[in-house]
């Protein structure tokens, strides 16, 4: 890992341990992350992104050995999570031990395992899930590149990571698929 990168995984993770909110790459489009164990700062998020708090936002994590300590994870989703070929959320039934507010009303939560560089060496050393949601304000366009994002999104947050910013997109959202707690599940986005 370059140094450069460290130190932006170092300064990402010092601004998400005091609540904070930041703009950063994943493994799909630019995001806005806090600490998705904070329910102070995942309410920050909805007010960052004027987005009504009824609409739940995913979470990212490193290993796929870390679902189960936040929802319940039928066998068949690991299987599905090894076969895809790009990014893949997964809906999963009854959350726990994440912010109030952040699953959805029905419990559920969204999680992607990330392989992008940058946010599995965030996630592997902040040793919490972090919260993943487009980096605009709710309803307008995703932005597939760091020039996409308004000012308002960039100058709403505590920081912006320096990682990445001169690709010129061509990212796009994972692929959705929800589990129901009868182990049954559809496909909400290919």
């Amino acid at each position: 890992m370059n140094e450069k990168l460290k130190q932006e995984i170092k300064k990402s993770i010092e601004i998400l341990r005091k609540g904070g909110v930041i703009v950063y790459p994943t493994d799909t489009i630019w995001g806005i992350g806090c600490d998705a164990t904070n329910e102070t700062a995942v309410k920050r998020i909805y007010e960052i992104k004027r987005r009504a708090d009824s609409k739940s936002m995913l979470v990212l994590l490193d290993d796929v050995g870390k679902i189960a300590s936040y929802a319940d994870v039928p066998d068949i989703s690991y299987e599905l999570i090894e076969a895809s070929d790009k990014p893949l959320t997964v809906i999963y039934p009854n959350s726990r031990g994440l912010a109030a507010g952040l699953p959805a009303e029905d419990g559920s939560i969204g999680i992607r395992i990330t392989k992008e560089e940058f946010t599995r060496n965030l996630l592997f050393q902040f040793h919490k899930p972090i919260v993943s949601t487009s980096a605009n304000v709710s309803g307008e366009p995703s932005p597939t590149a760091f020039r996409d994002i308004s000012d308002d999104i960039l100058n709403a947050v505590d920081y912006v990571v320096d990682y990445r910013r001169e690709e010129n997109g061509g990212t796009h959202p994972s692929s959705i698929i929800k589990f129901d707690a009868d182990g049954s599940f559809k496909i909400i986005r290919k």
